[in-house]
């Protein structure tokens, strides 16, 4: 009788101290153990849980098993949550000694309930033995905490098979023939709730004693305990053995003398039949979307791969605007499985298809609903190539945050937007308008190399020399040729910058713009600003933020570049500060995201803040159409590179200015009625999909050439649920 589940193998920790008993975890993670337990015990003077949690902290791999009350089903869920993020995803939470069925199913609902952060608003449960009103959901655990329920009576078998992952039983409360019977209740009562029997593991806590000549059962040398557990193993599909032993002697012997021989005699007898991790949960298959054959994962991905039922589901649903609901998140850790999962998601044609980095992107194109989102977040390397060149490798899932503190032992940077949490790949196929912009020029004007997946599976590497066509174009319409998985800059020397940030009055809006525009065009390079706007309040003064960037340590350069823009407007507030470029950028927040909603962002490209464009955006603030006005200075270096050299095509440009609105009817009336001061678009902060945004962001010759290059890599149009570039028509002949 199998049930599918890999062979395991766990110790519990005898009742001592604390530092002993994380010697005694580690010492069974040296061993190769899976799991390590721990149980609440009469007189014990340290609880389980607690216990639990010092040992998680003091080991790397082994997981770590709490069997512990549930008189408070609340509190436990999140300390579950909790322990289990701390510990990279290693809690196995034990329940059911000596407690109430009824109680414990309860108890169970409301622990899984919070443990649900993929849905959104508090929980509310009303039962006979358990309520809970109101109660906020959450951490979101990074992967499904078990749990296991310990049974020997058929009213908590019965529960272990509508509810439970694991149906845990020791030996001499049940013996080795009982355990059949056990398991045929399990069964029964997990088909009648809809289940299927290989969701629960079943787990044995066994004891005996190491000898010279075989006693009884486990009573004997090491070859005797294989026999005696072989059949559990094989006949009664028992995936877990938990050894208890007093010392660690019993601990060594098990490990070394009868867990290898078990897995080998075990591998002989099931050879062929089905083994892994167990079919996911019912209440996961349940919220499965329509249109995706779930049952075609590659294997490769299968435990990466995030469905809507998941606990981790709401860490990968949504990006830093918009709130989505994709049916399926492949989190690929290789071009390898990108491609796999490229395949599979070329099966399904007419499902949405996200590719995600950081997860940052204005757009919000990188999540869907009912979709299927390749997520690269697990690829994000950082690796010096060669120090002479300053040559790096970067995975596109890394954030720029984490390279610029990389970068900064070598006395490194890139320029590379101005929030620390965007991940490499969506700015580094875009664009890259960042702090250094005036005199490094943009992200992609460093860049020297790719490797990357293409429409077909296939790996290649693009560079000035391979495929250079294609490298020409992802550079600045990437995301509709391939998926990037490594990029090679060339980084340049960066020491401590000047670092400005002023709150500035801003009731004369229009005055303020052109002042401050004036102002950074005619600074020497070495400075970088930004402004941001927010809609005017009522009964509040109109200020804006100042930002500026002098790449200079010497402090005369630094003040005398920042004090032309300070001048701008009268100062509410000002700093100013000497600072590694890496502390600029260590501005992110938050573990993951948790937009909701649709964004709405307009992008434009200008030369010069003129008066007629600053009063129109000074009518836009008033109109209240958006809540968020950005302006970012580029020009300079941006600007030395040849207009043909890359497919971003902003490069007269001195400014590029974006607006946040919550209505994308008020947003267009009051941009559309701007347009005509814009001279191009940045896509990255466009969410207008209409085709004229194309054509504003692509100059006719340029669009031309990347609708050709188009045909030729991704003829089939796969990646198009972004500001998609269509394949330009095959000529006949």
């Amino acid at each position: 009788m199998g049930y599918g589940h890999r062979l395991e193998f766990g110790i519990t920790i005898p009742p001592v101290l604390p530092e002993g008993a994380a010697a005694f975890a580690r010492r069974a993670e040296e061993l190769g153990y899976d799991v390590v337990t721990f149980r609440d015990a009469p007189g014990r003077s340290l609880d389980a849980w607690t216990l639990a949690s010092w040992v998680a902290g003091r080991t790397d791999r082994v997981r770590v098993g709490a069997h512990v009350p549930c008189a408070t089903p609340a509190v436990l869920a999140r300390a579950a949550a909790s322990l289990d993020l701390l510990s990279g995803g290693r809690l196995e939470l034990g329940l059911g000694a000596g407690e109430e069925a009824a109680a414990l199913g309860e108890a169970i609902d409301i622990i899984r309930g919070l443990l649900d952060a993929g849905e959104r608003g508090p929980l509310r449960f009303e039962g006979e033995h358990y309520r809970v009103r109101g109660a906020r959901r959450g951490p979101a655990p990074e992967r499904y905490v078990p749990v296991h329920v310990e049974a020997h009576d058929p009213p908590m078998l019965r529960l272990a098979g509508r509810k439970a992952d694991g149906w845990v039983a020791t030996l001499g409360r049940i013996k080795a023939g009982g355990i059949r019977a056990a398991n045929g209740l399990l069964d029964e009562t997990a088909r009648e709730a809809g289940r299927d029997p290989r969701e629960i593991r079943r787990l044995l806590n066994i004891s005996g004693r190491f000898s010279g000549e075989r006693g009884g059962f486990l009573d004997g040398p090491p070859g005797a305990w294989v026999e005696d557990l072989l059949p559990l193993v094989i006949e009664e599909g028992v995936g877990t053995l938990v050894l208890a032993t007093d010392g660690a002697e019993g601990m060594e012997r098990f490990a070394r003398e009868v867990v290898p021989a078990l897995r080998e005699a075990a591998g002989r007898e099931l050879a062929g039949a089905p083994s892994g991790p167990a079919v996911r949960p019912a209440w996961v298959r349940a919220r499965r979307q329509p249109g995706i054959d779930y049952g075609r994962i590659p294997a490769s991905l299968g435990e990466n791969a995030v469905e809507p039922g998941d606990p981790a589901y709401a860490r990968v649903r949504s990006t830093y605007l918009r709130g989505g609901a994709p049916g399926l998140v492949l989190r690929a850790g290789s071009p390898e499985q990108v491609a796999e999962a490229l395949a599979f998601a070329r099966s399904h044609p007419e499902v949405p298809l996200g590719i995600r980095s950081g997860g940052h992107g204005i757009s919000g194109r990188s999540t869907n609903r009912g979709g299927i989102v390749i997520d690269l977040s697990k690829m994000d390397g950082i690796e010096v190539l060669d120090e002479a060149s300053r040559r790096v490798r970067l995975g596109p899932g890394a954030r720029w945050m984490d390279v610029a503190a990389a970068l900064a032992p070598y006395g490194w940077g890139l320029s590379s937007g101005d929030y620390g949490g965007v991940g490499v790949g969506g700015l580094a196929t875009a664009g890259g308008i960042g702090w250094l912009a005036r005199k490094r020029g943009l992200t992609i004007d460093r860049l020297r190399a790719v490797e990357m997946v293409l429409a077909d599976g296939s790996v290649v590497r693009a560079g000035g020399e391979e495929n250079p066509d294609l490298f020409w174009a992802v550079r600045g319409a990437g995301a509709n040729f391939g998926i990037v998985t490594s990029f090679e800059f060339e980084a340049y020397e960066v020491g401590e910058v000047g670092w400005g940030q002023f709150l500035v009055d801003a009731s004369d809006t229009a005055g303020l713009l052109r002042r401050w525009g004036a102002a950074v065009e005619v600074a020497p390079r070495d400075l970088t600003s930004f402004i941001i706007l927010g809609a005017q309040r009522p009964g509040r003064p109109a200020v804006a933020q100042v930002f500026a960037v002098v790449d200079s340590d010497r402090p005369e350069v630094v003040a005398g570049q920042l004090e032309p823009v300070a001048r701008a407007a009268p100062v509410y507030d000002q700093s100013a500060v000497i600072t590694p470029y890496a502390s600029v950028m260590a501005n992110a927040q938050g573990s993951y995201h948790e937009a909701r909603g649709e964004p709405v962002a307009r992008s434009g490209l200008i030369r010069h803040i003129t008066p007629r464009f600053a009063a129109a955006a000074e009518m836009l603030l008033r109109s209240g159409a958006a809540y968020f006005f950005q302006i970012r200075s580029v020009g300079g270096a941006v600007s030395d590179v040849a207009p043909e050299a890359t497919a971003y095509a902003g490069r007269s440009a001195n400014f590029h200015v974006a607006a946040f609105g919550a209505s994308p009817e008020r947003l267009d009336a009051a941009w559309d009625a701007m347009r005509t001061h814009f001279e191009g678009t940045y896509l990255s902060f466009e969410t207008d999909r209409r085709p004229e945004r194309l054509r504003e962001a692509f100059p006719p010759g340029v669009l031309e050439r990347l609708r050709e290059l188009k045909g030729r890599y991704d003829p089939e149009n796969v990646f198009r649920d972004n500001f998609n570039i269509p394949p330009a028509e095959r000529r006949q002949g």
